[in-house]
């Protein structure tokens, strides 16, 4: 299959007033929001930890991160909130999503390299971005997100 013609398919979710798409073959699974244990002294965006089925894994909030402001969500919306489990060479992450939205399948060709001037989290951490009806869906690098020395911090974290 020819690289304009390859399907990529997004786990997508919502973070803050944003939509947010991940590669789902980056992704574990999702689970329902769990009760999160603090861990001293951990960088601020980092919740805590919890156990998932025996394994430790860090808790990650980006609203925290990138400064963003959680999405005003109705009693409904909130019961779809929870963490999106990301594998990060081979190291488990929980990241703190408002919404899970849907499994969404696009052709790569679709993709645009994103705006210069995007607000919220850092064009770095973009893939790229998919123009939708009214809005766009913001594709997020996971590789990029924490840097070697903050991997190597959350996985102390996780044993």
């Amino acid at each position: 299959m020819a690289e304009s013609e390859k399907q990529i398919q997004l786990v997508t979710f919502q973070l803050g007033e944003e939509h947010y798409g991940i590669d789902i073959m980056d992704v574990s699974e999702i689970v329902r929001i769990q009760e999160v244990r603090p861990i001293p002294n951990a960088p601020s965006y980092v919740e805590g930890i919890f156990n998932l089925r025996g394994e430790i894994i860090p808790i990650i909030n980006l609203h925290k991160r990138f400064q963003l402001k959680r999405a005003a969500l109705s009693e409904d919306d909130r019961l779809l909130s929870g963490f999106i489990i990301i594998d990060l060479g081979g190291r488990q992450l929980g990241v703190v999503i408002d919404k899970v939205s849907r499994v969404v399948s696009t052709q790569a060709t679709q993709i645009q390299p994103p705006p210069q001037m995007m607000t919220g989290i850092g064009a770095e951490y973009i893939q790229g971005v998919i123009n939708e009806k009214d809005s766009y869906l913001i594709i997020l690098n996971i590789q990029r997100l924490f840097n070697p020395k903050e991997l190597q911090q959350l996985g102390r974290i996780a044993s």
